[in-house]
């Protein structure tokens, strides 16, 4: 008999009651030191007073009202995320999936208003993530994502990634964009080099499509800067976002510039929740904290110490770890050992970390996680190991 539950999840046979910071209590009583942190969406930890407050504050004298009338939190949140970033404008949406789905409307519709309705085109690379619509499988194009489920939406242009004399050759006369994650997340924690992505936007602009990044998984602090193409220092034209943004509130969005947003007129596109007064309520105090540069300055710190105590790691365990990569918090370690394995051992030593693809774990820890956490994740991951290979 099937579950009450659509039996879609694999799950870990845990069932957490409560958090404190980077901490998860089971129903059982015992502790984890969560590296998780939801896969990167509980980027303050869990139960952070400020996000508390701003929920239950809001909870108190408004919920929903739809979109059909002025919101003044998503107002005050998107004035936020335009003087912090590249945008002039932000939809906002309750998922990464769903921000993917307007990208991409987003960026035919841009053409098709330019009077060129053949650039519907949109290229991407192996490896990536961006959400399980219709749009996003088609995006990704991996067998894993897609089988099943045909036929596909078209008009998506498939790459290797890191394939860079691909990428120039691949761009027709209806190309319309370019969609890449600076930091692969699911792909197994592999950054696009700052160089690479430099390279994307002079090959948009030469070009003249457009460049989508999806920061859905890498944004909001997770490398420690606001956004990881930051570190680049490039601009792209439309931007996804989600995860972190809510810290833990279902929240997502789609920034762009003015040029690139220029076809999404009134009707063009909706959300019933999307922007409500709850999500961005709390989007506004995440924005207070994580967009600090003094906040932004200890991410960096910690991503520092985090990972020289990994390379540590690895170097004490070569049977089961290969090698450290990411970007400040958004840390991957290759497994030599089946990653299934190494996160499951973890969970014996009270350690959450998230398997991705390319035989890695995620560590995706809160961004206030504590240099004395972080020492105990780093005994608490050696243990697992030990214990792995005994």
């Amino acid at each position: 008999m099937i579950s009450s539950v659509l039996p879609t999840y694999s799950r870990a046979p845990l069932t957490f009651v409560k958090g404190e910071g980077t901490w998860l209590i089971e129903a059982d009583g015992r502790r984890f030191l969560d590296l998780g942190a939801g896969i990167a969406v509980n980027a303050l930890g869990h139960a952070h007073p400020a996000l508390t407050k701003a929920l239950t504050d809001q909870a108190g004298a408004l919920w929903h009202t739809s979109n059909l009338y002025n919101i003044p939190q998503q107002q005050a949140l998107a004035d936020k995320l335009v003087d912090a970033t590249f945008a002039d404008t932000v939809f906002f949406t309750n998922s990464g999936t769903e921000a993917c789905e307007l990208a991409v409307k987003m960026a035919r519709k841009y053409w098709f208003d330019k009077g060129h309705p053949e650039k519907v085109d949109i290229i991407t690379f192996s490896g990536s993530f961006h959400g399980r619509s219709s749009a996003g499988i088609a995006a990704a194009g991996s067998e894993k994502m897609t089988r099943g489920f045909g036929p596909l939406l078209p008009g998506f242009t498939h790459l290797e990634f890191g394939d860079h004399d691909a990428i120039a050759p691949a761009i027709t006369d209806q190309t319309a964009a370019i969609m890449v994650e600076p930091v692969q997340g699911e792909g197994g924690i592999r950054p696009l080099p700052d160089a690479c992505l430099k390279g994307l936007r002079d090959l948009c602009d030469e070009h003249g499509i457009l460049l989508i990044l999806d920061e859905v998984q890498c944004g909001v602090g997770r490398t420690g800067k606001l956004f990881a193409h930051e570190w680049a220092g490039i601009e792209p034209d439309i931007m996804m976002v989600a995860k972190g943004i809510g810290g833990g509130f279902p929240l997502g969005a789609v920034l762009a510039t003015e040029n690139a947003a220029s076809g999404m007129t009134a009707g063009t596109h909706g959300s019933t929740y999307g922007g409500n007064p709850l999500g961005c309520a709390v989007g506004c105090a995440v924005m207070d904290i994580i967009s600090d540069a003094e906040f932004l300055a200890e991410v960096n710190r910690k991503a520092g110490l985090l990972r020289q105590k990994l390379e540590g790691l690895v170097a004490a365990h070569p049977e089961v770890f290969e090698t450290v990569r990411g970007a400040g918090l958004m840390i991957g370690i290759k497994c030599k050992a089946t990653n299934l394995d190494v996160v499951n051992a973890g969970y014996d030593q009270g350690v959450i970390t998230v398997p991705a693809a390319d035989n890695t774990i995620r560590l995706l820890p809160p961004l206030t996680i504590t240099d004395a956490e972080i020492g105990e994740a780093i005994l608490r991951l050696d243990k697992a190991a030990t214990e792995l290979m005994a």
